[in-house]
């Protein structure tokens, strides 16, 4: 007998995703979140509210924004989400579908008509999350529409779809997207603070629709569990074992049983625990392709920063509210943070170009010594919120990195080397052309991160690593989300992005773990799906026998 019929690693999107619909079909799911739970209350006020910012366990800071920096030949820096509703917290709200090379993607064109059988997943899945287009134009993008049109795209240009909640302003209303199920809203004031948590309640985050229905059908979601294991039971299902996050104690160890295990740790989480657990011998039977194909989104974090202290406040808006393309596999939007929010302002530098025999970090010394006066201003974090449009630079190009897992002096650790296709990109000369002409359209200055100055690129959407193949010797898991190998393992959170998107990943995330979990069978009925490892069949979704939304309801599952 088993703890639970279903443990779900992680709450972000594909946990949450798979921790509702499991639940409605009936399963026992136990959900454990190595993050904290927050309230909209307890959500940080700014992001000098550290703490509760930024995470760092052994500092005691469980906050909502992860920085991770992977070594290697092919180093990236990873900003990711931690807590109850996982990358929801911190992320942009900005939820677009793929671009069509997406779904051409060699590594999993060929199993299926992915957009045709993804379609059905993200209107689900947009209905849930409440998707609707910014209704507001701010400066920021006048700003980069100005942009645009300079650089012959304005056609391209278009205003965001978001999961936000916009109603009348500030003011308190029952549930509007699930029937009366889900919780009361407040209408978004345009404040500018969606990545550090949203405390008036008018962004989407999974704490007000998937995980907060899953926990009312009856989940249990364990916060401030960090797990250490996943080892298979000699009589099938798995044991997994836990600690108290941030505790070394022995007493604060811990461990369940279940039938079946959903990774959704995030793509860092999910990679490193299994890498590990590879290596360890726990689970030997892990395809040799795990860590290949991992993605950065082939991504930018550039800004321009305007010098004046007074001008036009930049924080207004949702956190993302526009965008525009340059070409047909880049894709460039303003970003923001909120007033008083300007930590994440202490990684900016001088705009740098790659490129060349000359090294970055050496052109850096030649552009500060031409231009001390700008460098000085980057002592100068007061208002920098206010005063800088970020510019986030995605593309959909078939590029990858390579990560694996070693010991390293403070534990395990992941490594990066160049992986297939194009190499992976530590700069974007488009995202500079269009950095450099937004600094004129803002009369400032254009930036990067001190770590571009190492070709170290910066993401905010780690993607793939296990990816989906028709076999394990092309991929880590098939096409339903099961890991090959190890029956009753599966995965389901951003890890299993087989391609870079060239747009915010959340959507097709939560796409992918909504047609995953369609297919499982009702608690006690057959499975539909063929056996592990047997060709792939197009199946019709399995409706629960108990869903937790009104079928009159927007939300109401219907495929």
């Amino acid at each position: 007998m088993f703890d639970y019929d279903v443990l779900v690693i992680g709450s972000g999107f594909g946990g949450s995703v798979s921790a509702l619909r499991l639940t409605e079909k009936g399963y026992k799911v136990g959900v454990l979140e190595a993050g904290r739970r927050f309230t909209d209350e307890t959500l940080p006020k700014t992001s000098w509210r550290t703490r509760d910012f930024l995470w760092a366990p052994a500092l005691g800071m469980k906050g909502i924004q992860r920085i991770h920096v992977l070594g290697g030949k092919a180093g990236v820096m990873v900003l990711a989400g931690a807590g109850v509703g996982g990358g929801s917290l911190v992320y942009a709200n900005t939820l677009y579908e793929p671009l069509q090379p997406f779904f051409d993607d060699p590594q999993w064109a060929g199993i299926t008509d992915w957009r045709g059988e993804l379609a059905p997943y993200y209107d689900q899945a947009k209905r849930m999350l409440g998707v609707t287009v910014n209704p507001t134009t701010t400066p920021a993008d006048l700003a980069m529409r100005r942009v645009a049109e300079r650089m012959g795209v304005g056609h391209t240009f278009r205003l965001t779809p978001v999961g936000v909640f916009f109603g009348e302003p500030g003011k308190e209303v029952d549930d509007p997207y699930f029937g009366g199920a889900g919780p009361r809203r407040t209408g978004c004031v345009e404040c500018g603070g969606c990545m550090t948590g949203c405390r008036l309640g008018a962004k989407n985050m999974l704490i007000k629709n998937y995980l907060y229905l899953a926990e009312k059908a009856g989940a249990r979601v364990l916060a401030e569990c960090t797990v250490t294991s996943v080892r298979p039971l000699a009589g099938g299902g798995y044991a997994v074992d836990f600690r108290r996050t941030g505790s070394r104690s022995r007493r604060a160890r811990r461990t369940l049983t279940a039938g079946q295990v959903v990774f959704a740790a995030g793509t860092y989480g999910t990679q490193k625990l299994l890498h590990r657990l590879k290596a360890d011998g726990v689970l030997p039977r892990l395809s040799d392709r795990l860590g290949v194909l991992t993605r950065t989104n082939s991504e930018a974090i550039l800004g321009a920063e305007r010098f004046r202290s007074k001008g036009e406040d930049y924080t207004r808006g949702v956190a993302i509210t526009s965008s525009f393309h340059p070409d047909e596999r880049t894709h460039i939007e303003p970003v923001r943070y909120g007033k008083g929010s300007n930590v994440m302002g202490a990684l900016r530098t001088l705009l740098v170009d790659g490129g060349g025999r000359t090294p970055r970090w050496a052109r850096f010394l030649g552009e500060a010594a031409r231009r001390p006066w700008e460098l000085a201003r980057l002592l100068k974090l007061r208002r920098w919120s206010e005063r800088t449009v970020i510019a986030l630079v995605m593309q959909a190009r078939d590029n990858s990195i390579n990560v694996r897992g070693e010991r390293g002096l403070f534990g395990w650790t992941l490594r990066t080397s160049p992986g297939h296709g194009e190499p992976n990109p530590s700069w974007i000369p488009a995202g500079h052309e269009a950095t450099r002409l937004l600094a004129e359209e803002v009369g400032g200055m254009p930036g990067g991160s001190w770590l571009d100055l190492f070709d170290i690129p910066m993401t905010a959407h780690f993607i793939g690593g296990c990816a989906i193949g028709d076999s394990p010797e092309t991929g880590v898991i098939d096409p339903y989300h099961r890991v090959y190998g190890h029956p009753g393992l599966h995965i389901v959170d951003g890890s299993a992005i087989s391609a870079n998107l060239g747009v915010n990943p959340s959507l097709t995330i939560t796409a992918q773990a909504e047609r995953a979990m369609s297919f499982w069978p009702n608690l006690g009925e057959p499975d539909p799906r063929p056996a592990l490892g047997e060709d792939y069949a197009r199946l019709a979704p399995v409706l629960p026998k108990a869903p937790v939304v009104p079928a009159t309801a927007p939300a109401a599952l219907r495929f």
